[in-house]
């Protein structure tokens, strides 16, 4: 393959995120929130699915364990993901506010 033809796909690949960028500022942040929402609903899905997973454990009517661990570390990784975001999120924000006009 050419280096041109790679070059030509990182080309239309940083376009096509810097319009999905500009995109998501032009609507006012409506595709970050979103974004943020449907992780937030996939969260409490997946922590749902480990509650039912682990009492079904716990009633012995669960045929294999390695569901209920794999549910409930599933949501634990995504629980420490959200609040990182949420943590970031939290700090660009002071650092804006702390910007002189």
């Amino acid at each position: 393959m050419p280096i041109d033809a790679v070059n030509g796909v990182t080309t239309n690949a940083m376009t096509n995120a810097a319009t999905s960028v500009s995109g998501t500022t032009s609507d006012g942040g409506d595709g970050f929130a979103a974004s943020l929402g449907s992780a937030v609903d996939g969260l409490q899905q997946l922590q749902s699915e480990s509650k039912t997973l682990a009492l079904k454990a716990v009633t012995g009517n669960l045929d294999d364990i390695h569901d209920a661990t794999i549910a409930s570390t599933r949501a634990q990784v995504t629980l420490e993901l959200v609040a990182a975001v949420r943590n970031k999120g939290v700090d660009a924000f002071n650092e804006i506010m702390r910007m002189q006009a």
